[in-house]
C-alpha cells in the first residue's frame, strides 16, 4: 500500500520547530552550565530556540530589463 501524495513531506516543506525536546533542552542547559548532572529533569528553565532565516537572493538584471529601464 502506498502513501497518499498529500501525506508525504516534501523536501523544502520542513517547518522550523519552536521548541526543543527534553533531551535537547538538557544538552543546551549543560552547555550553558545552567543544569548539572543529577538535577531533576522536571521544571527545567526555558531555552531559547534560534530562528533560522534564509536571505532571498537578489535577481540579476538581465539585458532585457536594462534596455527597458534606459528608455
Amino acid at each position: 500500500m502506498s502513501i497518499d501524495k498529500s501525506l508525504k513531506i516534501r523536501r523544502g516543506a520542513v517547518a522550523n520547530r519552536s521548541v526543543y525536546t527534553r533531551a535537547e533542552r538538557l544538552q543546551k542547559l549543560l552547555e550553558q552550565e545552567r543544569w548539572k548532572e543529577g538535577d531533576p529533569p522536571f521544571g527545567l528553565p526555558k531555552v531559547r530556540v534560534p530562528k533560522v532565516t534564509l536571505k532571498k537572493k537578489k535577481k540579476a538584471k538581465g539585458p532585457q530589463k536594462e534596455e527597458e529601464e534606459s528608455k
